[in-house]
């Protein structure tokens, strides 16, 4: 199974784009040994719309970026928090009922258009503050890192 995390904005070089590259990195090499080939970076362009036309373009750019039959994860303050574990146990879920991918949303400063929202099967949240999108990519990479040391039984997560 292949992960996907589309993103609306680029990592500029420096400290941020390092960290969510050793996250990506250290991911990978422990996915691989679970079933979860690799873990790939879709960045879109920010759109120079505004208010509803904005989230409207960069909502179609990101879903060009969804494969086909993949699990959508959509990125979004109002989704369910869950667990590291939960989360683990999600991926491994899916990749046992042979979901070819999973491709996570991060949208915007103005978030996801709804339609594209609707079509996740999970709406994931980290919490009811207001992150920027780059440290969301971050987080994200972080977790799925941390779930791949869960299914692997590696010490890194001691929760």
């Amino acid at each position: 199974m292949k992960l996907f995390v589309a993103a609306v904005g680029r990592l500029k070089s420096g400290p941020e784009r390092e960290l969510a590259a050793r996250y990506r990195e250290r991911a990978d090499a422990i996915g691989r040994k679970l079933g979860f080939h690799s873990i790939d970076i879709v960045e879109i362009d920010e759109s120079r719309r505004r208010g509803a036309d904005r989230v409207t373009e960069e909502s179609t750019r990101l879903a060009a970026a969804i494969p086909e039959n993949a699990a959508i994860v959509a990125l979004d303050a109002r989704g369910k928090t869950l667990s590291s574990t939960d989360l683990a146990k999600q991926l491994e879920r899916w990749r046992d009922r042979g979901t070819p991918a999973v491709t996570f949303l991060i949208g915007g400063a103005d978030g996801l258009a709804e339609p594209l929202r609707r079509r996740a099967e999970l709406a994931l949240s980290f919490g009811a503050a207001t992150w920027p999108h780059q440290l969301v990519r971050i987080m994200l990479l972080e977790q799925i890192y941390r779930a791949m040391t869960i299914l692997s039984g590696h010490p890194y997560h001691r929760g």
